[in-house]
């Protein structure tokens, strides 16, 4: 049970793992596209830096497992071999009860705003039709210098929502994610939807955590519908 339901006026959702099975793709396509350039990044890898900026990921996946500092063009031609096997990953899932999940807020007048790392039009672009999310509340990484960890990207969350960070709830599946969250000082929902165990998103920092998508949909529906 979530103690702050009656307080919550608006809700930021990362998006791959959240909102979209997405992750297995990115996996693959993390783990292809380094292998081309001799780094042999570990699948659990993915999930780990889960929230980074594209960049941000390959400049720290060649310092920790080539010892090696890459340029920005590099960096560039990595992320753009990443995004063209991305094109060619079988369509993501929708996450099990999330778009009943969504409309259930919005019907209530609970803003809800998507914060992520990704710069994938491939999912960006459906963030209207699958959810009803508008593009002045999709915080992405086109619009973070930083990224999670840091808390950035949250903190532009909670200045374009208008609320104070006790009106709002941040729900991820990541550990840089939750703790770009607690670090903004906003309560935050962890489901694990991915490999990672329970505990690396608890000692991460998560207030709550669910075992997938649907328990936490039913759950918050539940509570919100008795107050």
């Amino acid at each position: 049970m979530i103690p702050i339901y009656s307080s919550i006026k608006a809700i930021f959702f990362d998006m791959d793992g959240v909102l979209y099975d997405s992750m297995k793709n990115h996996e693959v396509t993390w783990v292809e596209s380094l292998k081309k350039y001799g780094i042999d990044f570990p699948p659990r890898e993915a999930y780990m830096n889960e929230g980074r900026t594209g960049y941000k990921t390959i400049e720290i996946a060649f310092k920790e497992y080539a010892n090696k500092v890459i340029s920005q063009k590099d960096k560039e031609t990595i992320y753009n071999e990443k995004t063209r096997l991305m094109h060619l990953q079988p369509k993501a899932a929708i996450m099990e009860e999330m778009p009943r999940l969504m409309t259930f807020l919005q019907q209530r007048n609970i803003r809800t705003f998507v914060v992520t790392g990704s710069r994938q039009p491939l999912l960006l672009d459906k963030l209207h039709n699958d959810y009803n999310i508008e593009s002045d509340h999709v915080i992405s990484g086109f619009d973070v210098k930083k990224g999670k960890p840091d808390p950035e990207p949250y903190l532009i969350a909670l200045e374009r929502s208008g609320f104070k960070k006790e009106e709002c709830m941040v729900v991820e599946n990541a550990p840089l994610g939750i703790q770009a969250a607690k670090a903004a000082g906003i309560f935050t929902v962890a489901l694990n939807t991915g490999i990672l165990d329970d505990q690396t998103l608890i000692d991460a920092g998560a207030d709550l955590l669910y075992p997938d998508t649907r328990h936490f949909a039913e759950d918050i529906m539940k509570q919100m519908t008795r107050e």
